[in-house]
């Protein structure tokens, strides 16, 4: 019987595609089960069971429960950790964390945290340098007949604020460099601001998809056909993507930080292990990438 994975999903798209993408990678079978807590008072009473490893199921309502056999069960996000402990036992199942479950005791079969989460060195746990995630191009983009520059605008979050005025000159310095030259390809995203939809319209670029209006991901396609991506600094998933895919060199727009924090370590990380370059001005293209597929062969040998 060939072997099939089941994934605990808290409903997040960020932490779902994650497991997606572990299952995708390693070209296996998937079933997605939503999971909730039963109690208001559940996730903390799993802090505390999990510490003396007593599991107990009552605690999760789980959507649509399994009725296969699985060989992983695999979550991410602080609600699925306990559950997946729970399940993998009942299933006679591997349990797998994506991200380092952080409260959580590291007793996992199998953890895969990224490294600016600064993780424990333990047999169970792998380091990787990005999110994961698994990119399809869908033809939302076709490749050009000039080369093809792509920009990423991303949004506000906690640690970044986003500026009309830093964004429209990083605008002006890439229409400088490559508007006779090349295709520049644009999108935003769901968090983008309204003025900085408005004011990516107004360059009149070859390409624009202003999400709002339209929700589609062209992402991946960039990736594909690019020579150049310019993205945002201020999501990690749509960085590890690009550094993750594709031949285009990647290049960090740094935005205003309202604090330190890991998004900065994670882009200054790849930064020195020259996956992508962070703007200061120049352009320089780094063009490696991180072999998700092949690291997996390695764990999953």
């Amino acid at each position: 019987m060939s072997e099939r994975m089941l994934i605990l999903s808290d409903g997040r798209a960020g932490h779902e595609n994650q497991s997606v993408a572990l299952a995708k990678h390693l070209g296996m079978a998937y079933d997605i089960c939503r999971v909730k807590p039963r109690f208001g008072w559940s996730k903390a009473a799993a802090l505390l069971l999990d510490r003396v490893g007593v599991k107990l199921a009552g605690l999760f309502h789980i959507e649509n429960p399994p009725q296969s056999v699985y060989s992983y069960v695999v979550g991410a996000g602080s609600t699925t950790y306990y559950p997946v402990k729970v399940l993998a036992k009942k299933l006679n199942a591997k349990s797998v964390a994506m991200m380092l479950p952080k409260g959580f005791r590291y007793d996992f079969d199998l953890i895969l945290a990224q490294g600016h989460d600064d993780p424990p060195k333990q047999p169970n746990i792998k380091t990787l340098p990005v999110n994961f995630s698994y990119v399809q191009p869908q033809g939302i983009f076709q490749k050009a007949q000039k080369p093809v520059v792509g920009i990423v605008i991303g949004g506000e979050n906690d640690t970044y604020t986003m500026s009309k005025g830093r964004i429209e000159a990083y605008l002006d310095e890439i229409a400088v460099r490559y508007k006779e030259s090349h295709t520049i390809a644009v999108t935003t995203s769901p968090r983008t601001p309204k003025e900085i939809e408005a004011l990516v319209v107004s360059y009149g670029f070859d390409y624009t998809l202003i999400y709002s209006e339209r929700q589609e991901n062209p992402i991946p396609d960039f990736l594909a056909v690019a020579e150049v991506v310019f993205v945002t600094a201020d999501s990690t998933s749509m960085i590890s993507e690009a550094v993750s895919f594709g031949k285009s060199a990647i290049i960090v727009l740094p935005l205003e930080a309202q604090k330190e924090s890991k998004h900065q370590n994670f882009i200054e990380m790849l930064e020195r292990g020259e996956y992508l370059h962070i703007y200061d001005g120049s352009v320089k293209y780094r063009t490696r990438k991180v072999d998700l597929s092949h690291i997996l062969k390695k764990v999953f040998s």
